[in-house]
Parts: structure tokens; C-alpha cells; sequence
């Protein structure tokens, strides 16, 4: 059980490695900046929860970025070895219809929450704002997946 939990976590964070590099990569050929709601579901969730981070200005600023791009490795990593659990019970997809659901987890596991607290509303993206989103969790569920498919060759 350890080796599954650890094998997962370390596929997800290989998945949020390639999926931060998909994004990054995007917002260096578009000149997107880089967006705001991840550092907007972490003020919202610490003030609900009564524990608002502490600073102002700029100084919370870069704590709020800081404490989103964490949870957003904390989702990756999770969701790794949540499917790693999964293909551990028995669950095991083609690695391509895996790498999909494996992303559908992880885009749901980041923008549930944004929906939920009315930071963004998916209903109104734009196609291109869709694809910047799709696009790196597919990615993000195709290499974790593939890392947990392949693991399976040296068992």
C-alpha cells in the first residue's frame, strides 16, 4: 500500500511538472499573464475557514501565489496516487483513456473549487480560455497515468 501511495504521488508530481510547463510555456507564446483565481479560492477559502493569510499589499500577494501554486502541487500529487489507489484496486484503463480521466480528476480537482466559490464561472469561458485549461491537465493525466502503466512493467 505504502509503494502504491508513494508510486502515485511521485507519477502526479511529474504529471504538475509537465502540466506547469504546458502552462508557462502558453503564457510565454500568447503574453497571457498568469491567472489570478488559484490566489483568489486560497483568500476566500482562508477567510471562510477564519484564518485569513496574514500581510497586505504586495506581501500578501506573493503569499497567496505562493500558498495556490503549493495546493496546486498538493492536487497534482494527490490525484496521482488516488488513481494509483484505483489501478491498485483493480481499476486499469488503456493508458490513453487513463491519461484522459486522470486529467478530468485533476481539472476537476482544481476548478471545482473556483466554481463553487463564484471565483470563476466555467460557463463563460471562451474556447481558447478552455483550451488553456484542457490542454495542460491532458497532458498533466497522460504522463501520470503513463508513469503508473509503465511501473507496471517492473513489478
Amino acid at each position: 500500500m505504502i509503494q502504491t501511495i508513494l508510486r502515485g504521488g511521485v507519477a502526479g508530481a511529474a504529471g504538475t511538472t509537465v502540466l506547469n510547463a504546458v502552462t508557462y510555456a502558453d503564457m510565454a507564446l500568447r503574453g497571457r499573464p498568469a491567472s489570478e483565481a488559484p490566489s483568489e479560492v486560497v483568500d476566500k477559502v482562508a477567510h471562510d475557514v477564519g484564518h485569513p493569510v496574514p500581510g497586505a499589499g504586495e506581501t500578501l500577494e506573493n503569499r497567496l501565489t505562493g500558498i495556490a501554486a503549493l495546493t496546486g502541487i498538493g492536487v497534482g500529487c494527490a490525484t496521482g496516487v488516488v488513481v494509483s489507489l484505483l489501478r491498485g484496486a483493480g481499476i486499469r484503463l488503456p493508458w490513453w483513456l487513463g491519461g484522459i480521466v486522470t486529467g478530468a480528476l485533476a481539472m476537476v480537482g482544481a476548478d471545482l473549487p473556483m466554481a463553487r466559490l463564484g471565483v470563476s464561472d466555467p460557463r463563460t469561458w471562451s474556447a481558447v480560455d478552455w483550451t488553456s485549461d484542457v490542454v495542460p491537465h491532458l497532458v498533466y493525466g497522460t504522463v501520470t497515468y503513463g508513469i503508473l502503466t509503465a511501473s507496471d512493467c517492473h513489478r
